[in-house]
């Protein structure tokens, strides 16, 4: 199978303040919006990701399980930014002995959200990269 984009859409009541979240906080922009449902660009010409109304048949999404990762240049800058625009942290900006240094916020359907940049992994991490 050749797949030329792989997306995510959230089953939510609150596609209004999804919206506001990801085009406020990470640049999106709505590359289709009907208003039940909502198509979202990311920074650009990056990925995409959906938030659609309950329909009969469809559950609503729970908002536990998922985490979006973002990988950034400078996951200090964002913790800033996103800091000084009032968000709350659900996981602290620290490093991880698996190669990052990042931190999550939630988003309006529950989903967390981590923002991260990479770093050099413990010698104990190292053996588990197959690349």
């Amino acid at each position: 199978m050749k797949t030329n984009e792989l997306s995510t859409c959230f089953i939510t009541k609150n596609v209004d303040n999804c919206r506001d979240f990801y085009e406020r906080h990470f640049a999106a922009k709505a590359i289709f919006d009907c208003g039940w449902y909502v198509n979202l660009r990311i920074a650009g010409n990056g990925p995409s990701i959906q938030f659609m109304q309950p329909k009969k048949g469809l559950p609503e999404f729970n908002g536990k399980g998922i985490m979006l990762n973002f990988q950034v240049d400078d996951v200090d800058a964002e913790y800033a930014r996103l800091m000084e625009a009032g968000l709350q942290t659900a996981m602290p900006l620290e490093n991880h002995p698996w190669g990052d240094r990042g931190f999550s916020v939630t988003d309006p359907a529950g989903n967390s959200v981590y923002i991260y940049s990479d770093r050099e992994p413990s010698d104990d991490f190292k053996q588990y990269f197959k690349i």
